[in-house]
């Protein structure tokens, strides 16, 4: 299963604690958002746009120490990831100044 860590706003909306495990096909950013959204409609809207479903502005995707922001979301996930072994790491960024 693929384990994701969201931030605790969308936690909080999708009334969770923790991580939540996506199904074990999704390989994929693009799939793990899919299942989230099947899973927890709520949070449709919240990572990424309804329409284009480009990720928001302040969200990042990290993994294995990594930013997968700016990746492809339709490329495969790091190995340790698809494996069950790091999550898959949704981050609500801060900016300010």
């Amino acid at each position: 299963m693929i384990r994701v860590v969201l931030p605790a706003h969308l936690r909080t909306l999708a009334g969770l604690e923790g991580e939540v495990c996506c199904a074990p096909l999704a390989e994929t950013i693009e799939g793990v958002l899919d299942a989230l959204e099947d899973r927890y409609p709520v949070l449709r809207g919240t990572i990424r746009d309804h329409a284009s479903k480009a990720r928001r502005p302040f969200i990042r995707f990290f993994a294995c120490e990594e930013d997968l922001s700016h990746e492809p979301v339709e490329g495969l996930l790091p190995d340790a990831v698809r494996q069950g072994r790091e999550p898959l790491i949704v981050l609500g960024a801060i900016a300010g100044g």
